[in-house]
């Protein structure tokens, strides 16, 4: 197979000084066999020199108009500066920029290797980035070059195939999110981040060194519930806590996962499954999946699954106590989503972790923990369905087998760790610093 040609695309500002030398630069590329696609007005294309016919399979010429405009905006027939009085060539700017529409759309079309702007067209920078900022869903598999030391921390292939266009193409704003991102990271002066070095030190230091920024651990936060637990401020006086006091220290497994993630009716079965083959005591925070057609509890749940686990589980629908829940003295661990804010308020406690990630960003934090020892992570089939004995091999790995022992050990050192408010004190005083040290001010000098 031949080598496929090279495909650039021209966008020259509309004068005659501007056009002819990117026309002249277009010709050249043609005669290298480079393919080449100029774009422009139609009248200002038509008064281009004729290209050669040896050249011309090589040089498409695209006439975009400009939109409908006001008859007194710019003359009749006026597409280049030449035909635009002087006082007129903002106006002529402003009818260029129209034409950020149609060429976006043109671009996204035909994904060119190359852009050569000229100085005019400087929204062609973000079409660009939007378009050419969409990695494929293999290179989300595995991690990226610039991470320099062993890693597990990308995205399965049945995850990759929904992320790549759900974050990096444009939703129905006209921006995706990763281009929210990118602008946000590029004008800023540093960059924040919740975590500490002590877990991700090593994944700070390639952000620094990939971004060319300061970048600040602000510790983890962990919720100040914990603290005021930990001093008997709080207590609560629900029924599912008095469950909790009648079972044996560190035997429960919290199962929950949160109010984005929107489980099906099959993973809700295929979790029920699992907790029910584990044979582990266990406190579920469920919601009602979409897909349920009414509130009884077995139009979601396997029938009689309630019945079946009630000496060993329990099942809560809406709202608990999720911080008092987890600093109880009878939770060992979690089967849960790997949302971040999660992850902080389990670790804090020194729980093991069983990570099913669901959505966005929580396949990553999974594979994170899963690397730093500090979370079993349920294996999927290749389609991404869940099956009920993965859960159940997963969740006795880490509560109860003696295989599981050192994810426990690392479990209970990562408390020690995520639970240190002193330390994590310690990294806000250190942003504030940074906040206090590092103001931009402006001198303004006023003329007396």
């Amino acid at each position: 197979m031949g080598k496929e040609l090279l495909h650039v695309v021209m966008l020259p500002w509309s004068a005659f000084g501007h056009l002819m030398p990117f026309f002249q630069l277009s010709i050249a590329l043609a005669k290298a066999k480079v393919h080449v696609s100029f774009i422009s007005t139609p009248r200002n294309i038509q008064r281009l020199p004729k290209i050669s016919p040896d050249l011309q399979p090589f040089i498409h010429l695209v006439p975009i108009p400009f939109p409908p405009l006001d008859p007194d905006f710019l003359p009749e027939g006026a597409e280049a500066s030449v035909d635009v009085p002087s006082e007129k060539i903002d106006n002529l700017m402003i009818a260029y920029d129209l034409l950020q529409t149609p060429i976006k759309q043109f671009i996204a079309n035909q994904m060119p290797d190359w852009i050569v702007p000229d100085f005019a067209a400087h929204w062609v920078v973000d079409i660009a980035k939007e378009n050419y900022a969409l990695p494929s869903p293999k290179s989300l598999t595995s991690p990226p070059e610039w991470i320099t030391f062993p890693s597990l921390v990308a995205f399965k292939e049945y995850e990759a195939i929904y992320v790549s266009p759900g974050f990096w193409g444009a939703d129905g704003t006209g921006i995706s999110g990763a281009s929210r991102l990118a602008k946000i990271i590029s004008a800023s002066q540093a960059l924040a981040l919740r975590t500490c070095n002590e877990i991700e030190g090593d994944y700070v230091e390639v952000y620094k060194k990939i971004t060319g920024k300061p970048v600040i651990p602000t510790g983890v936060l962990p919720p100040d519930q914990a603290r005021k637990m930990a001093k008997g401020e709080i207590k609560s006086d629900v029924p599912m806590l008095h469950w909790l006091d009648k079972q044996k220290p560190r035997s429960v497994v919290f199962v929950g996962f949160g109010s984005e993630c929107k489980l099906s009716k099959e993973q809700v079965h295929e979790i029920a499954h699992g907790l029910e083959l584990s044979d582990l005591p266990f406190i579920w925070g469920l919601r009602k999946p979409n897909s349920a057609n009414s509130d009884q509890v077995d139009d979601f749940l396997p029938l009689g699954f309630v019945d079946r686990t009630s000496e060993k589980g329990l099942v809560c629908f809406g709202w608990m106590p999720q911080i008092e829940i987890l600093g109880h003295p009878s939770i060992g661990g979690s089967l849960f989503h790997s949302r971040w804010g999660s992850v902080i308020e389990t670790l804090q406690f020194g729980h093991c972790l069983v990570v099913l990630p669901i959505i966005i960003d929580q396949p990553l934090n999974a594979r994170l923990l899963v690397e730093k020892g500090l979370a079993a992570e349920v294996k999927r089939n290749e389609d991404g369905s869940l099956s009920g004995e993965e859960i159940a091999k997963s969740l006795r790995l880490a509560m109860v087998e003696e295989e599981g022992e050192q994810l426990r050990t690392n479990a209970r050192k990562a408390g020690a760790v995520f639970g240190d408010h002193k330390l994590q004190d310690h990294y806000i005083g250190a942003f504030v610093e940074y906040l206090e040290n590092n103001i931009k001010k402006e001198v303004i000098n006023r003329s007396s």
